[in-house]
């Protein structure tokens, strides 16, 4: 068994396709560690705010099995893959840490990702340097970084 911990995100629908996702997600692979949840705007394009959040789960797969569960999971949720990749989509999903290894993503530098595995597991290591999620979700708070992100009660973590 390996742990890891997924961002999630969506901007059409984000409530319905969010819950969805991880009713499935537990449906999986039993209890979840789950964030609250966060809206910011769209990056890279004009479109709907994203909600995003983050969940732990302990996976009986390997890492490429894992991705395509998460994958076949987006496209029972309606995800467009003939679009950019900056537009508005159903649901993502994104391995963020699995087991030990911290997976190099360019959103380890944004709010939407920090701020939700703060919530759940402050002590993640970030890919590059020393730092951990804690850490750099409160540098980037501490220089005014956080951008409009803004947390949202939805009551998801049950």
């Amino acid at each position: 068994m390996a742990r890891a911990y997924l961002s999630l995100g969506s901007n059409i629908e984000p409530e319905r396709h969010l819950r969805e996702a991880l009713r499935a997600l537990r449906d999986r692979f039993g209890a979840l560690a789950v964030s609250p949840a966060y809206q910011s705007p769209a990056i890279g394009f004009d479109g709907d705010p994203f909600w995003n959040l983050a969940a732990g789960l302990d996976c009986d797969l390997d890492i490429d099995a894992l991705n395509a569960w998460l994958r076949a999971l987006e496209d029972r949720e309606g995800r467009r893959r003939d679009a950019s990749r900056y537009s508005s989509r159903t649901l993502d999903i994104d391995v963020v840490v699995f087991g030990a290894q911290s997976l190099d993503r360019p959103e380890w530098r944004q709010a939407f990702l920090l701020a939700p595995l703060a919530d759940i597991e402050p002590r993640l290591p970030v890919p590059e340097g020393d730092e951990t999620v804690g850490d750099r979700w409160q540098r980037m708070r501490d220089r005014g970084e956080a951008g409009s992100l803004r947390r949202l009660d939805l009551g998801l973590q049950d």
